[in-house]
């Protein structure tokens, strides 16, 4: 056989080759991947555990939380908050307290023409006080001629009647003049004697709220003590039904 047969003959067939061995890095990746294939199935059913467990502690901390307020909302109101909100309480206005048959607050003030006017100088005697918001004004004008018309029929009674209002004594006389008025008019600008019968407090008026003077009528009985009192008057007819509270008692 000659040297370039054996050369020829040497040399491996194409069918005889082998599969060469899958390299050592991809049988890294494929031993890699089944591991996570393993441990994500393991961690799925701890993963549900897990879910479930905390499902069951945030009911359970909800049913723990409304039974602690449903145990709160049954305590007693503590002596502190108690105490606050009657702090808070809005007052009652001054001279609301005035109530029939209570003594009458006593007073002196000026009047019309000169002098003073007390609830002494009328000891022993009926005496009706009408409080009117200003002189010389619509309502109170034809109130002040109503007791002035009726004036001797009160005094046939035994009372006597006096108008009182914050106005000025010259305002008062310029009022008395202008209306031939017989009835005393009382100056009461510092609202002490309005304060005291309940004459004074909040009004409303345009929707704006302020202080001023309520129209009252106060029967006081020759025993010194409230008969009536009528708040928020209404002028029409008003002293006629006092002339006839005047004749009842």
């Amino acid at each position: 056989m000659s040297k370039k047969t054996r050369t020829k003959s040497s040399k491996p067939s194409p069918k005889s080759r082998k599969t060469p061995a899958p390299k050592p890095a991809a049988a890294k990746t494929a031993r890699k991947a089944a591991r996570r294939s393993d441990t994500a199935s393991a961690k799925k059913p701890a993963a549900k555990v897990a879910k479930s467990a905390a499902k069951a502690a945030v009911g359970k901390s909800d049913k723990t939380a409304k039974t602690a307020s449903a145990k709160a909302s049954h305590k007693p109101t503590s002596k502190q908050l108690i105490k606050s909100n009657l702090s808070d309480a809005p007052k009652p206005a001054a001279g609301t307290a005035l109530v029939e048959g209570a003594i009458a607050p006593p007073f002196s003030l000026p009047r019309d023409g000169g002098g003073s006017v007390s609830l002494a100088d009328h000891a022993g005697k009926k005496l009706v006080l009408f409080f009117y918001p200003r002189a010389d004004t619509p309502g109170c004008t034809r109130e002040a001629i109503d007791f002035t018309r009726l004036n001797s029929a009160f005094a046939d009674e035994g009372a006597a009647v006096l108008g009182i209002s914050a106005d000025t004594i010259k305002a008062q006389e310029s009022f008395r003049n202008k209306h031939q008025l017989s009835v005393p008019l009382i100056s009461d600008e510092q609202h002490e004697m309005l304060e005291a019968y309940g004459a004074w407090g909040e009004k409303s008026m345009y929707g704006r709220n302020f202080m001023g003077i309520i129209r009252t009528t106060v029967l006081i009985g020759a025993n010194g003590r409230i008969a009536k009192i009528w708040r928020n008057v209404r002028v029409d007819g008003h002293a006629d039904e006092v002339l006839a509270a005047v004749r009842a008692i």
